[in-house]
């Protein structure tokens, strides 16, 4: 057994010995899963680029994609360019389109693959926006390029219009204008506060009841043009009753990182298929995919006591992955990914590493252990204690 000296939230050292790897199988290569899960992916930085973290973003194209082919062999699709991936912190509109482009070519040498494309209104700063029109034009920049690439789009909340929307009517009409001009069915997207302040108030109201009756409104004057909508207010209550409101065919894809288990397996009440579970559009996919795959794998085969026996113990390192302040969960994402070994190191567009302490990286640690979730134990000790060294301990 393995055992690596941790820092505690209290200043103190203690010794802690790993369990190792779970047992759990993901799902084989072609196998159709119960539920469609999107993985929304993170983005490997360019550790070697000369610029300035703060100010400029550069990308290793390789691991990136490596990673999105890995996601795909597990049976995930990935949900491409989303705040997951630092969108609206560090990754910009241009450089975010570039990697559309790269994950939908990946994307066509894997049989199968899904992919679901953000599209927002992110090269237009909130601040410059002078009204609803300007929003508009900027969603539908967005989407033509996207689609002009074949990608199918995921129509995320937009910064600028939560600033210059006066009212839920400003709402339906942006929505009403992009749902009418997109070429195929989307995912609507409904961030919560947490993830990003500046989206306080979407849909017009700070009352989530109210919200949900103009999002609903959207929703079912254009339910041919809805895939599904994914909601991440980290309230499984709010899902569930937004969830049995929905027209028929339309999906819930939770976003819920607190809840997601008893979520996906639903509750059988509902009108229609639709409205009884839901599907996935997750960041704590990303970390925890090998799990999430081999829970869906056994959810397919009817072992729900399968399904919640892999999953509950994920529970808690995602609770404290996305831990307020909520926003920060990508450094978590992605030092998942670096101590198993998926990427070289634990260097962040933006410099976002910086954004969690060592203790919690610490905790993150047996958390990720204690839900199977360390892979190679060697790799992730020796990273865990080069981690410790730079941080004063040897």
């Amino acid at each position: 057994m393995t055992t690596i000296t941790l820092p505690t939230d209290d200043g103190r050292l203690e010794p802690y010995t790993l369990r190792g790897p779970g047992s759990f199988t993901p799902a084989a290569p072609g196998e159709t899963l119960p539920r469609i899960a999107y993985s929304a992916a993170h983005v490997v930085a360019d550790a070697r680029a000369a610029i300035d973290p703060w100010l400029q973003c550069a990308i290793d194209w390789d691991s990136t994609i490596a990673y999105r082919q890995r996601l795909w062999r597990l049976g995930l699709g990935v949900a491409e360019a989303m705040d997951t991936a630092q969108r609206g912190m560090g990754l910009d509109w241009t450089t975010s389109l570039d990697l559309i482009r790269r994950s939908l070519d990946a994307a066509r040498d894997v049989p199968g693959a899904r992919v679901a494309s953000g599209c927002g209104t992110d090269q237009l700063a909130p601040d410059a926006a002078r009204g609803v029109d300007d929003v508009i034009r900027a969603y539908d920049e967005q989407m033509a390029a996207i689609e002009a690439l074949g990608g199918r789009l995921i129509i995320m909340a937009s910064r600028a219009l939560a600033r210059v929307a006066r009212s839920p009517a400003d709402y339906e009409r942006v929505y009403d204008h992009v749902l009418r001009q997109a070429r195929e069915p989307v995912i609507l997207h409904w961030l919560g506060d947490m993830f990003d302040p500046a989206l306080a108030g979407y849909w017009g109201s700070a009352d989530v009841d109210a919200a949900m009756d103009t999002a609903l409104g959207v929703i079912q004057a254009h339910a041919g043009k809805v895939d599904g909508i994914k909601i991440s207010l980290l309230d499984k209550d709010r899902e569930i009753q937004m969830r049995r409101r929905l027209p028929p065919g339309v999906r819930m894809y939770t976003g819920d990182d607190f809840n997601y288990a008893e979520l996906i397996a639903g509750d059988g009440v509902g009108a229609h298929g639709n409205q009884r579970q839901s599907d996935a559009l997750l960041g704590i996919f990303d970390a925890i995919a090998p799990a999430a795959s081999a829970a869906l794998s056994a959810l397919g085969r009817g072992d729900t006591d399968g399904f919640h026996r892999i999953l509950a113990p994920t529970v808690p390192l995602s609770r404290h992955i996305f831990q307020a302040p909520t926003r920060f969960y990508k450094t978590g994402v992605v030092f998942m990914a670096w101590i198993n070994g998926h990427q070289s190191h634990f260097a962040m567009v933006g410099g976002q590493q910086s954004t969690r302490s060592l203790p919690h990286l610490a905790e993150l640690f047996r958390l990720a252990d204690a839900a199977g979730l360390i892979e190679q134990p060697d790799l992730a000790v020796h990273r865990m204690r080069a981690l410790l060294a730079v941080h004063g301990i040897d």
